[in-house]
């Protein structure tokens, strides 16, 4: 989706409106008044032009001020009308576009929940934020103010063209003309400038993610003095912004200042041409300067349009980058009539099955496997072997390329995501630990948990000392990420989530590999409450703590090649097990 090419699609005004037809529909009527409310305020533009023509013949030329004494209080009315007008129609515009980007937004989120591991995988953080809450604020400021725009700019076009033509059809056809002419840019600029807004756009995603990885690692870019490094890449970046800008302004620049020459000549020539038919009576003074007005009301927002069409092209291409993510289908998905997972009374198969991250470069090669329910299975070999590849096929993060995962003889893909996941509780090498407090945290693993089974898994995790010792107990805040807490703690509040969630399966992903040999001592202890009764898979890289595995499987570049206990593997002469398990443990 990400690299999805768009330039060659039209900008349609009329197509993009009617797509974000559901999204306006439930604030019709409000959004529907605030367009309405636009007509009153472009056609009483043409009241003051139309006003100055008694005024100019009556008051100017025959020195009457008897008739036309009304004229500047009627224009003070109606501009007060017009601006009364606007203000409504801006506070709904405000009211309906607000409403629609926070649906919007909902809708996005809700979407970019559905998307699976690989989705963000490819998709960098800066990209994310950028098409999942940026273009919904683009899109929205631009979908409204620019339908409003367009009302009001029709409306008081159509009356000053009426005031044009009422004062003199020969100027006005002149006038007309011109403004074609000045409109014709328009047309070509369009298709010019659609690649620049979209690199543009691309090039502020990756401002947004450098700004991200320079907050998440700030302690790595501290410790190897990477902030010159950092602020190149930072510097590059807004240069080829700068770049990009000076394209749009040498696409676009040019555009006012020809516009200004244009209407000039419009202008020029009516003053000309007026000029002629005053003098021969065709036209009154009041006429001409009437018709002068209401050119120079239709002429102004002409010379500017040049800036508001390119705020115009962005919010449409924001709103085809919305509708491209919507109308995009997760790669993992329920399948129609999907069954739900309710026990593994058998268990566990994988059957030939292959898996590339990058198309012809597979991971997993043929992994055949048999695991009885409530056994333990150890995954052990070199990094990269595929040993966290293949756990994250079990709770479907990733789908085989081909072969199956089967419990109790059915396909995995065969039950909906929702079950298959209720009943796999993982705990990792790195938890992710949300802002909020040890009890919120606790409760992801199954908000229906009791203060009885909070209190349990925290006894079972070896954390209910360090809690009962704080201030505020579980409701102690632990900061984003788990700031406030140590890595032994993270990792036993993780543990405790798993507990509670009380999922049959246990996937442990290296979960005690980054801890100093005193945390990992008590965080093996939590592990092993959480095991009890449950199939459990294991990655170490520290083989004394998968010595008790039902079975220990080796992978060696996505392969398995022994499988076996402990005792078994080890009286294979040279085997791929003995020897790693020798390396860690020659020097003991």
């Amino acid at each position: 989706m990400k690299n999805k090419k768009i330039e060659g699609q039209e900008l349609n005004f009329v197509q993009h409106y009617r797509e974000m037809w559901p999204f306006v529909k439930p604030y019709w009527i409000r959004a529907l008044l605030a367009v309405l409310i636009c007509i009153p305020v472009g056609a009483l533009d043409s009241v003051i032009a139309l006003a100055l023509k008694p005024y100019m013949d009556n008051v100017l030329v025959d020195k009457s001020a008897s008739s036309p004494i009304y004229i500047p209080f009627l224009i003070v009315a109606f501009t007060t009308v017009q601006g009364i007008l606007n203000y409504t129609a801006t506070y709904l515009n405000t009211w309906v576009g607000t409403k629609i980007n926070h649906d919007l937004k909902r809708k996005l989120f809700k979407k970019l929940m559905t998307f699976e591991s690989a989705f963000y995988d490819q998709n960098p953080s800066g990209y994310i934020i950028q098409r999942f809450t940026t273009d919904a604020d683009t899109a929205c400021t631009g979908l409204l103010d620019n339908l409003k725009l367009f009302v009001s700019r029709f409306f008081s076009s159509l009356s000053l063209i009426i005031v044009l033509i009422y004062n003199s059809w020969q100027l006005a056809i002149i006038a007309i003309i011109v403004l074609l002419f000045a409109l014709m840019p328009l047309a070509q600029v369009r298709r010019r400038i659609k690649g620049i807004i979209k690199n543009t756009i691309d090039q502020s995603t990756t401002i947004l993610t450098h700004y991200n990885e320079s907050y998440a690692g700030n302690k790595t870019i501290a410790s190897y003095n990477l902030q010159d490094m950092m602020y190149v890449k930072f510097n590059h970046i807004l240069v080829t912004l700068f770049k990009l800008t000076m394209k749009m302004v040498q696409k676009t620049g040019w555009m006012t200042p020809l516009m200004h020459v244009v209407v000039s000549v419009g202008v020029g020539a009516v003053i000309g041409f007026g000029s002629y038919l005053i003098v021969n009576g065709t036209i009154t003074s009041g006429n001409f300067v009437s018709f002068i007005t209401a050119l120079i009301l239709l002429y102004t927002p002409i010379k500017g349009i040049g800036k508001n069409f390119n705020n115009v092209q962005i919010s449409f291409l924001a709103i085809e980058r919305i509708l491209d993510i919507i109308n995009t289908k997760p790669k993992i998905f329920d399948k129609e009539n999907a069954k739900e997972l309710k026990e593994i009374k058998k268990g566990i198969s994988f059957e030939n099955v292959d898996f590339a991250y990058v198309p012809d470069t597979k991971v997993l090669k043929n992994i055949n496997l048999d695991i009885k329910a409530g056994s333990t299975v150890a995954f052990v070999g070199n990094s990269g072997g595929g040993k966290t590849t293949i756990v994250n096929l079990l709770p479907r993060f990733y789908d085989p390329m081909s072969g199956a995962i089967k419990f109790d003889g059915t396909d995995i893909r065969d039950f909906s995501l929702k079950s298959l996941r209720d009943n796999i509780a993982v705990v990792f090498q790195d938890n992710f630990l949300f802002s909020g407090t040890i009890r919120e945290n606790i409760l992801l693993g199954n908000p229906k948990a009791t203060e009885k089974d909070i209190k349990d898994a925290l006894k079972m995790a070896y954390l209910d000392d360090f809690v009962a010792s704080l201030d505020n107990g579980l409701d102690t805040d632990i900061g984003e990420r788990g700031s406030a807490l140590s890595g032994g703690q993270r990792q036993r509040l993780a543990i405790a989530r798993a507990i509670v969630k009380n999922a049959p399966i246990v996937i442990l992903d290296e979960a005690t590999s980054a801890l100093d040999n005193k945390s990992e001592a008590v965080v093996q202890k939590a592990i092993d409450n959480l095991m009890n009764d449950r199939t459990v898979f294991v990655i170490a890289h520290r083989l004394s703590t998968i010595q008790n595995a039902d079975v220990i499987v080796v992978l060696n570049n996505g392969e398995i090649v022994e499988t076996g206990t402990h005792e078994q593997l080890m009286q294979k002469e040279n085997g791929a097990y003995q020897t790693l398990y020798n390396a860690q443990f020659k020097d003991k």
